[in-house]
């Protein structure tokens, strides 16, 4: 028996060609492709994808409530370590062991799910604006953050998004909206 849905009688239109991590164009050369989605309340867990491949994500079991954090290589764009921190009933001095002893280039992915900062502090806060982070400083309990820096930066990262949690504005219920940031990040030269 052959059912026959909508789908049969309508053309297919060209879909829009995708590359990496979804973007809708290629990166330049020498130039990381990456996609950060926060999560989106307590409900759908966080994203982080680079040259298309899934860093973090509810489907590999790897991402928590609090900050996901990828470590990524920024010569070679291979990950060194990715880890959930839970910043609701977690021990800060886990997240300040990962970050400290970052190597200079070192690229800096994260994503946040439900709370990113009750138990952040000032340390913390210097740590991420150091890393390149303009909003760590105000970060506050259950704003959704996604951020992409790096240690040894001179300036601010231009890949960070933050949305407070506000019950005027919220999308869900005690929730803001999830954010989604791609772009391109020029790889790290073996000189610098």
């Amino acid at each position: 028996m052959r059912l026959a849905g909508p789908e049969s009688s309508v053309t297919a239109e060209p879909r829009a060609r995708k590359y990496k991590c979804g973007l809708p164009q290629p990166c330049p050369e020498e130039h990381l492709a990456f996609r950060v989605v926060s999560g989106a309340a307590n409900v759908i867990g966080p994203k982080i994808c680079l040259e298309d491949k899934m860093l973090m994500s509810s489907v590999k079991d790897n991402v928590g409530r609090g900050l996901n954090i990828a470590l990524v290589n920024g010569v070679s764009g291979e990950l060194i370590e990715a880890r959930a921190f839970d910043m609701w009933a977690g021990d800060v001095n886990d997240l300040l062991k990962f970050i400290r002893p970052l190597h200079e280039g070192t690229l800096v992915f994260v994503a946040s799910y439900d709370d990113p900062a009750t138990k952040m502090n000032e340390e913390t806060r210097k740590l991420f604006s150091d890393l390149g982070s303009r909003n760590a400083k105000e970060l506050a309990f259950r704003d959704s953050w996604v951020f992409v820096g790096a240690k040894g930066v001179q300036n601010k990262s231009p890949f960070e998004q933050h949305v407070k949690n506000s019950k005027h504005t919220n999308k869900y219920e005690g929730w803001p909206e999830a954010l989604e940031m791609e772009g391109c990040i020029p790889r790290r030269s073996t000189a610098s």
